[in-house]
Order: structure tokens, then sequence, then C-alpha cells
């Protein structure tokens, strides 16, 4: 099996829950993979562990990705290889454009001041991939929740993914 993740006996425990009970999961590269489950089920938690939220020493198992073992500390760590997840709160901005929302923290520079030209066509390209037809400069709070979701994996595919992961999209 061509598996990007692959995920065994993951263990996650809070005080007097077990939330996951050795669960493993395995996903090839160009699969489309959903957890389906009623509240509490732990989808959201094995996402968690996943991308390092619950880092690695809070949970028992293992994390291969891309066939090597992985012990994310937190996202940061994820994310810089690739993992981006969405989670069902929306991390944006809502008084901040769509380009600004997308950069955020990865700011586009030129000669240390921000490249607003560069960062909108890079937006209207990431925007265009998603199907959304916006001005990057249009707040986040004149759009739709629709094309909130839609802002938010424009804004994981800035940052290069390669296993996206969307939490209750």
């Amino acid at each position: 099996m061509d598996a990007i993740l692959e995920m065994r006996g993951i263990t996650k425990e809070f005080p007097g829950v077990k939330a996951l009970d050795r669960v493993n999961l395995a996903v090839r590269r160009g699969e489309i993979r959903a957890l389906v489950g009623e509240n509490g089920a732990g989808k959201s938690t094995l996402m968690k562990v996943l991308s390092g939220v619950y880092p690695a020493g809070s949970y028992e198992g293992e994390i291969l990705y891309e066939g090597q073992p992985m012990a994310f500390r937190g996202i940061a760590d994820s994310e810089a290889r690739g993992i981006i997840i969405i989670h069902q709160e929306l991390a944006l901005v809502p008084e901040l454009s769509i380009a600004e929302n997308i950069f955020l923290g990865n700011e586009i520079a030129r000669y240390g001041v921000i490249d607003w030209p560069e960062t909108r066509r890079r937006t209207a390209s990431l925007l265009a991939k998603v199907g959304l037809r916006e001005n990057p400069d249009t707040r986040v709070e004149d759009l739709g929740l629709g094309k909130q979701q839609l802002v938010e994996i424009a804004k994981a595919l800035s940052k290069k993914v390669r296993l996206l992961i969307l939490d209750e999209p």
C-alpha cells in the first residue's frame, strides 16, 4: 500500500474518559477518506492527535507519515510536513480581507515590506483553485459561511499542503 499516512494503535485518554482506544487509520495518496460517527465518537480527537494539537507523548500509538515515524510537538511541526487541518471553528479574522487572512503569518514581503500586488495575485490564483470568484480585498465578514470555508481551504493550499484534513467542513 502506498500510504501517505498510517496511524496505529492510537489511544488518547482524558480524566475519566478514553476518547480513542487503539484506533488505526491508513490513507493512500490521492485518496479521500471520511470518518463518520456520532458526536463524541473521537473523530476530532483523532485529527487533533494527527495535527499536533495533542502533542506526541499525550497519547499512545504511532504515526507514520510518508513511511517515517512522526512525533509532532505542535501544529507547526505537522504543517511543516504539509499536514494541514481546517477545524470546525474557522480560523479567520472577520475584519481582515481574504488576502490578509490567507497569508496572515506568512506574508509575502519584498525588501521588508508586504508586497500587496503579489499577495493579491497569489490570492486570486488560490481562490480560482477552489472555485471562489471574489475580490482578494473583500473582507471575510462580508462572505457567507460556505465561502469562508473555501477561503480556509485556499489558505491551506497556500501552505504547500500534502495532506488536507477537514474537521466537519
